[in-house]
């Protein structure tokens, strides 16, 4: 049998959190697969379930000034469906498996989840979205490039629960998700690419990139990123090589079922490659 508790408060929950060992459970949908069991036996979690999917507190969604707050237990059809999430929060959301899936998983769920193919990673590392980390004890904030340390490894401590997720709201000209993979929703990502871009005039101003499932855990290169800003837009594609350049000692994928490294790589540079030369 699978011991559980159900928290009414978020208060509730870091107690119970606080005073013994417990598995967070939102929507379940990651898992539930990770510890599935053969057929007809309950999942065998490490420790009792601690729900709060339901958690009213965990679940709010607002734009605060220049920020974008939004609860760790919103799920992504929830994140989809309110007026206050821009376009690049929304695209590599809906892109994520299926309508039915989207009702019941949670963004704090796919973030702690820490899978290299997490298909809301690369916007998020892309965007410098922050953390809110709570206990009984205190409160911190991290960033997400912080927060997650390899396949399936995170910070969070026993007595932690991820919250809430800081997203700086700002202003882009130019958008790109790319997800590689056998179908185009229920399925994992062979590799992701996730950018985006302001250009003002024929000077490109910003360009921020960040491959999803081509390495441990999500790749950004602040300095390649240096390299396209404050440029004109004409004079990009003389930079692109070196660009490439730059990310190719970083992308360092495995070759699996879904695919190989070879491919990766290549499709990856390649996807960069086509998005730079069409930036105007």
């Amino acid at each position: 049998m699978v011991g559980a508790f159900r928290p009414q408060t978020l208060q509730q929950a870091l107690d119970i959190r606080g005073s013994r060992m417990t598995t967070l459970f939102a929507g379940g949908s990651d898992l539930m697969v990770r510890h599935r069991s053969w057929s007809g036996i309950p999942p065998a979690l490490p420790a009792p379930a601690l729900m709060i999917g339901h958690i009213e507190e965990l679940r709010n969604i607002s734009a605060d000034g220049d920020t974008l707050r939004i609860g760790a237990c919103a799920t992504l059809g929830e994140i989809l469906g309110h007026p206050a999430v821009p376009d690049y929060v929304r695209l590599p959301l809906s892109r994520m498996a299926s309508p039915s899936i989207r009702a019941i998983a949670t963004l704090g769920g796919n973030i702690a989840n820490a899978s290299p193919a997490g298909d809301s990673l690369p916007m998020l590392y892309a965007l410098d979205a922050r953390l809110e980390l709570r206990s009984c004890s205190h409160t911190e904030e991290v960033d997400v490039a912080d927060f997650i340390g390899g396949p399936g490894r995170t910070i969070l401590e026993d007595d932690q629960i991820l919250t809430r997720i800081h997203i700086p709201l700002a202003q882009f000209t130019h958008l790109l998700f790319e997800k590689v993979a056998g179908r185009r929703a229920n399925s994992i990502a062979k590799l992701s690419l996730y950018v985006v871009a302001r250009i003002s005039g024929p000077r490109v101003e910003e360009v921020r990139v960040a491959f999803g499932a081509v390495a441990p855990t999500v790749v950004r290169n602040r300095e390649a990123e240096a390299l396209l800003a404050r440029t004109e837009a004409a004079h990009l594609p003389g930079r692109v090589e070196q660009v490439k350049a730059c990310y190719a000692p970083l992308i360092t994928p495995i070759d699996d079922q879904r695919s190989t490294r070879e491919y990766r790589r290549d499709v990856a540079l390649g996807l960069l490659e086509r998005f730079l030369l069409g930036l105007r």
